[in-house]
């Protein structure tokens, strides 16, 4: 099925955002956190000797847990603190994009997974990936998805728009294009039979938004250790994933 997607923003509203993002002293500032932030980051994994599930977690710099104090404050740290029987294997890569995140997933091809995690998103939406090949690459990825593991969960990143890294009018470009890829996945993880958390809301309703200081890094790009840990509410509201993975384990 195929998403009616919204016209861009004309080239020159386009070109003034940009500008706007690549002259600002504070954006100059907050690539470089973002940066940072990225070099210092180390996707969790952990091998217990007694696992009795194996999860993988494919996506971006959010899959990694950049922004998070220590990799065991990442979202993927804090699903091993509840489960410690559970197999993590971790393939993120901070910058991936949907088409990155199916070769994540093509490397994983013949291993034995019980579950995988999916986060990405907000790097097509940043670096502009059209639609059309945006929807190619998300289909892609459910498609990989269904054939390694029972249990599949998507979670694209919320409104980016959001971020205290933008401000207008790039803001209002990146919350339509969250809006748009959000549409995207629940499509895909329908067709798939995949499960979808929804972390998007328009920035009156956002808490990422509201709680700046407590829930982004420094870099106001990525979630914070408290970020990470409203993620992993909506991830065990939304998608009961605490208890599938429970039951995995049995």
């Amino acid at each position: 099925m195929k998403i009616r997607r919204p016209s861009m923003l004309g080239t020159v509203s386009l070109l003034a955002a940009l500008v706007v993002l690549t002259t600002s002293g504070c954006a100059a500032w907050r690539i470089k956190q973002s940066a940072e932030l990225a070099r210092q980051s180390e996707p969790f994994q952990t091998a217990p000797q007694d696992a009795r599930a194996r999860l993988l977690v494919v996506g971006d710099s959010t899959a990694v847990g950049t922004g998070a104090s220590s990799p065991a404050a990442s979202l993927a740290g804090l699903i091993a603190s509840e489960h410690p029987r559970l197999a993590i294997v971790n393939r993120a890569a901070d910058g991936a994009k949907y088409e990155d995140i199916a070769r994540q997933l093509e490397a994983a091809a013949g291993e034995r997974f019980d579950a995988i995690l999916v986060l990405g998103g907000g790097n097509d939406v940043i670096r502009l990936t059209p639609y059309a090949p945006l929807e190619e690459n998300i289909a892609r990825v459910g498609t990989l998805a269904r054939t390694q593991a029972r249990l599949v969960v998507f979670l694209p990143s919320g409104n980016v728009g959001s971020a205290p890294f933008f401000f207008a009018p790039w803001s209002w470009l990146m919350t339509q294009r969250s809006r748009v890829l959000h549409r995207l996945v629940q499509q895909v993880a329908a067709d798939n039979g995949a499960l979808y958390v929804n972390l998007f809301k328009e920035k009156q309703d956002d808490p990422f938004a509201q709680r700046p200081d407590e829930l982004n890094a420094k870099d106001g790009l990525h979630p914070s250790d408290a970020g990470y840990r409203l993620w992993l509410d909506e991830l065990n509201s939304q998608a009961d994933l605490a208890r599938r993975l429970a039951a995995l384990q049995r």
